[in-house]
């Protein structure tokens, strides 16, 4: 049972290993587990992953990605811009922070587990946990050469695509296309339908409702990325002492 009173199978007891376990699920709907907090990386496999181009250090776990796994239910992130905006949320209860402009505020305030949405060079210089990427494998490179966890956005079932057979990422942040028509929230659960199990699927969908995040929550996503607002009704949690 979650925090927001949902079932969902993700309130197993810990297992030894660091994915979802694999299963056939019903109507597409991604399979969600449980996982450990570390995984054993041999020194062979680090020596492996230098050298395979788009595939650098893919196998080591980051510290966002790590927020999610080990959260129960799903996980709010929440995009700010100041130093006030990540001390509110984080008085508020969310799990992670996300900034572009005002990133470097953002670090100073808080040391929740970051996720940078602007520039590589940003993103490096104040230490952020983790940068949200295209799929492109450039990029993926270079984010992990300066010891970046990459989150790959993805608005279409192709880039998903793309992404699995070129980067094999662990962490997919889903975005509806803005120039579409259709309803946010289907887009996104009809891009999570592309994603494997064994993958961590972020929403992004800054405006969501309690009932939004309960639906995603029950689809299999892992995290949701909000505007900063009313965080307490969708971590489902009073808000902590600070």
């Amino acid at each position: 049972m979650s925090a927001l009173g949902v079932p969902t199978i993700r309130s197993f007891p810990f297992v030894p290993t660091m994915t979802r376990a694999p299963t056939a699920p019903a109507e597409r709907r991604r399979a969600a587990t449980t996982r450990t907090a570390s995984r054993i990386i041999t020194y062979d496999e680090v020596l492996l992953a230098e050298f395979v181009p788009g595939r650098l250090r893919s196998e080591i776990v980051g510290k966002v990605s790590q927020a999610i796994a080990d959260g129960e239910g799903i996980s709010i992130i929440v995009e700010v811009g100041d130093s006030p905006g990540a001390h509110a949320a984080a008085a508020q209860g969310a799990h992670g922070l996300a900034a572009g402009e005002g990133i470097h505020a953002v670090r100073a305030a808080s040391q929740l587990p970051l996720l940078a949405l602007g520039s590589l060079f940003d993103a490096s210089g104040v230490r952020a946990d983790a940068i949200a990427i295209g799929p492109d494998v450039a990029l993926w490179d270079e984010a992990h050469a300066h010891d970046l966890e990459c989150v790959v956005r993805v608005t279409t079932p192709d880039a998903i695509a793309y992404a699995l057979e070129h980067l094999d990422p662990e962490v997919f942040l889903l975005s509806a296309d803005p120039e579409s028509e259709e309803d946010p929230l289907e887009l996104l659960l009809e891009l999570l339908h592309d994603v494997p199990a064994g993958k961590l699927a972020i929403a992004e969908l800054h405006d969501a409702t309690l009932d939004d995040v309960a639906e995603l929550e029950r689809s299999g996503v892992d995290a949701v990325l909000v505007a900063a607002g009313d965080v307490v009704s969708l971590v489902g949690a009073e808000t902590p002492e600070v």
